[in-house]
């Protein structure tokens, strides 16, 4: 559902902003031998990029001609809007034929229509009152159920919300669907995914609090993995993962993956789902650490799509990885930007990209 999330997350996350870096002075390996000091001081890369530079630095690296079956190596990135602060949790919505996707820092969510006007949509779209004191108080995911109506993975309600009025037209007038784990609040949904038959998963990592894991207010000790029954009971899958981040639901609804957005360990995982609420098998599908530690700090494992012939779409170091349902990855999308998620058009013809403080798009088979 974030990676990766944006400069201020980034800032947030990583402790080190301009008046951090001089304290970092200790130098640490993690377990694939990449420094994360070293990480941590690439300040340079987080800044947005221009429309000149993103275009610049765009680019499809193959690494196995299995990828010519859903990219063509001469793709080119198109950019459809832009002015934005922190893009995130990007939704096609088929009848009607727009994009929405949240600013998560702005509090709104916008409507990208077919003649590429973008208007906004919602707003508050995560964040329902005014005391609210850190950087990232909207929404991030956005979904539909099967019903048709738009759910929110909302930061500053620490809530998953329903937009209690219709696509169109809209208004911001939200119930919440969860909010709390055993009568502990949640932390700040994240993104999610829905099953044929009305389950939603989604992820509960930190982001949306200001003092993200030591903030004072926070009242799970770990960052979930949960399971939200169409009966409305609320399952826990998984409590062992630092930062879930984005998530997806292979469309068998057979595989439950998750990106998490550890600089520690930064990785994806895969589950195979039993019936609804219930995960085994937890693998890691694939890590990234190796890529950070020969190209710097370029993003983390963030939002992630399967498509229907089974390739996966995972945002993370220097833009999109693409994978096959094994874990071979078999290309790369070069996009100049920080990368945050990704949203599949219908026929999936068209993969819509949240790259920092712009909307793009990149063509695919």
């Amino acid at each position: 559902m974030k990676q990766f999330l944006g400069l201020l997350f980034f800032c947030s996350i990583l402790l080190c902003s301009c008046k951090e870096t001089k304290k970092q002075e200790v130098k640490t390996e993690n377990d694939e031998g990449y420094s994360i000091t070293e990480l941590k001081t690439q300040r340079a890369l987080w800044e947005p990029r221009s429309r000149e530079e993103m275009e610049s630095m765009f680019g499809v690296e193959i690494f196995d001609d299995e990828a010519l079956g859903i990219i063509s190596a001469d793709t080119k990135i198109n950019i459809l809007a832009s002015g934005f602060t922190w893009t995130e949790g990007p939704l096609w919505v088929n009848e009607g034929e727009f994009l929405l996707f949240s600013d998560i820092p702005n509090n709104k969510v916008y409507k990208l229509d077919k003649a590429l006007d973008t208007l906004t949509y919602l707003h508050p779209s995560g964040m329902s009152g005014d005391d609210f004191t850190g950087a990232e108080p909207g929404s991030n995911g956005l979904l539909l159920n099967n019903k048709g109506e738009l759910i929110l993975m909302q930061h500053g309600n620490r809530a998953v919300g329903k937009m209690k009025a219709p696509i169109e037209p809209p208004r911001a007038d939200y119930e919440f669907l969860a909010d709390n784990y055993k009568g502990l609040r949640l932390n700040s949904p994240n993104d999610g995914a829905f099953d044929s038959q009305g389950n939603l998963y989604f992820t509960d990592p930190p982001y949306g609090l200001p003092g993200l894991l030591e903030d004072p207010k926070k009242e799970l000790d770990f960052q979930g993995v949960y399971c939200l029954l169409a009966t409305g009971e609320l399952i826990l899958l998984d409590k062992e993962l630092k930062y879930p981040n984005g998530l997806c639901l292979s469309p068998d609804g057979k595989k439950l993956m998750v990106a998490v957005s550890n600089i520690e360990k930064p990785a994806y995982y895969s589950y195979d789902i039993e019936s609804p609420g219930k995960v085994s098998n937890k693998k890691t599908f694939y890590t990234v650490g190796h890529m950070l530690a020969k190209e710097g700090y370029q993003g983390l494992p963030d939002g992630i799509k399967i498509t229907k012939s089974g390739y996966v779409l995972a945002t993370g170091p220097r833009g999109l990885l693409i994978f096959n349902i094994e874990g071979k990855l078999l290309a790369r999308v070069y996009t100049g930007q920080l990368t945050a998620n990704c949203a599949l058009r219908s026929d999936e013809k068209k993969l819509f990209m949240t790259t920092h403080n712009y909307i793009t798009a990149i063509d695919l088979k």
